[in-house]
């Protein structure tokens, strides 16, 4: 079927591959260094427990049937090994069902991963990259051209990221609507990124031209990425860009950037034209069955984007193929922190010798620059940013954090930036107390070197030891 391949992005969808492979390795290599505090058999929400109560058809995952710390970490640095292959080109090496089967094996592995990662998990990126990695399988690999039904599908869900961010916005906070939010979103956004800072004193008005190109970008761009060419590589790239501005301004983890990857398909990129290449009746059968699949389900989130009741970044089926997205229907107007703090005195007091833990990422000492870290993410900070919000978000956690920090346990302090302890003298006590940050003025930074002032609000957890029950 001549139609059924197109020859002129093959480019295209050579950048694609390696670009999420690399994000790939990302994803695992996150996992790897972080799950045993948050999910090992002694995390804070541990596997074990969690798949004691949820059914396997619930949640597929190998780790139903049998979990250890050892065995995540080679299900976590094998997929780090596969994602580094793919990167290199191995697929293209292979025949084209070896390379399909290459692909399938990260997608297995991190759906695996993401199935049992509770909390720790419930991002909406996490099932962008199983939807986006599970089309990849499909794409071929230098055996056959590139698949239109596939790029189609690329697009399709860059198409409903884009415009389902840009509904959530219009139905959901005012400020959308009154060109206000970035007034108080680079102050109040989960993690802020260096420039973050600079972002929230740009003018005024300028916000209001950023928020406005926001609306355009998401509302009505989107639409043009299925006319002809090179209308479809302009929307592209406008949006690229637009994303690229979001990844100066703040820590999205890979949202952004996988957002970026998802619109290369949809550029026309010069490139040698390869010599014509049979497609196997085999693979045109398969792709297609698995689009049909796809667009059946895609009824869900459709369903959603023009429902009243949007909601955002939600699974519809177990094997997350088609998914709904969404961010920031609603922008916080003031930023509160959780800092936690630990002291070595047998009684704790007001005016004890209490300690600051400082995160990775997370705002805390004041005068300490936010830094870079997405794509990578960190994910005890990004629930911290949750936990200051409500917290509800924490209570399933937070204590058994604590009780982690007061045995000095290694796994939990290697997701912080420092420990005010040493290693071999865990604190007494350990409390968190909840504070208003918000960026100081440019005059304020000149004259003090600090990015934040912060104002105490209110105890958010009390002194706590280990021979006391530790609240869970």
């Amino acid at each position: 079927m001549d139609w059924f391949t197109a020859p002129d992005y093959w480019m295209s969808r050579l950048v694609f591959q390696r670009a999420l492979a690399g994000l790939y390795f990302v994803a695992f290599l996150a996992a790897a260094l972080q799950f045993r505090a948050l999910l090992g058999e002694r995390g804070m929400l541990p596997i074990p427990r969690f798949v004691a109560r949820v059914r396997f058809r619930q949640a597929p995952s190998p780790f139903q049937l049998h979990y250890s710390d050892r065995f995540f970490a080679v299900c976590a640095w094998t997929g780090c090994a596969v994602a580094l292959a793919l990167a290199a080109g191995l697929d293209s090496l292979l025949p084209l069902w070896g390379g399909m089967l290459l692909w399938l094996a990260p997608w297995l592995l991190y759906l695996s991963i993401v199935n049992v990662g509770q909390t720790w998990y419930g991002f909406g990126w996490e099932s962008l990259l199983l939807e986006v990695g599970f089309l990849a399988v499909f794409l071929g690999n230098d055996d056959v051209a590139p698949p239109v039904v596939v790029l189609f599908l690329l697009r399709w869900i860059l198409f409903r990221v884009e415009f389902g961010a840009g509904l959530i916005k219009m139905r959901g906070d005012a400020c959308w609507r009154e060109l206000t939010c970035l007034d108080h979103h680079h102050e109040t956004q989960p993690m802020p990124g260096p420039l973050s800072w600079f972002f929230h004193h740009l003018p005024k008005p300028l916000h209001r031209v950023e928020v406005a190109a926001n609306h355009v970008t998401q509302l009505a761009v989107p639409f043009l990425l299925f006319t002809p060419q090179p209308i479809a590589t302009a929307a592209a790239s406008l949006m690229i860009v637009t994303q690229l501005w979001l990844v100066l301004s703040g820590n999205f983890a890979w949202l952004n950037w996988i957002t970026i990857v998802l619109a290369v398909p949809a550029l026309e990129l010069p490139h040698a034209a390869p010599d014509p290449v049979a497609t196997p009746l085999w693979y045109e059968v398969v792709v297609l069955g698995v689009a049909v699949l796809l667009l059946a389900l895609s009824r869900h989130p459709v369903r959603n984007m023009i429902s009243r009741g949007q909601i955002m970044n939600r699974s519809f089926d177990p094997l997350h193929l088609v998914n709904t997205y969404g961010a920031f229907g609603s922008v916080s107007r003031i930023r509160h922190e959780v800092v936690v703090e630990g002291t070595a005195d047998d009684v704790p007091r007001e005016d004890s010798g209490w300690k600051e833990y400082e995160f990775k990422g997370k705002p805390g000492d004041p005068r300490r620059w936010p830094r870079q870290f997405a794509p990578y993410h960190l994910r005890l900070d990004w629930m911290m940013w949750f936990a200051a919000l409500s917290p509800a978000y924490a209570q399933a956690w937070f204590g058994t954090m604590v009780e982690r920090l007061l045995e000095n346990d290694t796994a939990t302090l290697r997701l912080l930036r420092r420990s005010p302890f040493p290693a071999d003298d865990p604190p007494r006590y350990v409390r968190a107390r909840l504070f208003r940050y918000r960026y100081t003025t440019w005059r304020e930074l000149r004259e003090t070197g600090a990015c934040w002032e912060r104002t105490y609000v209110r105890e958010f957890f009390p002194p706590t030891r280990l021979a006391k029950t530790v609240r869970r």
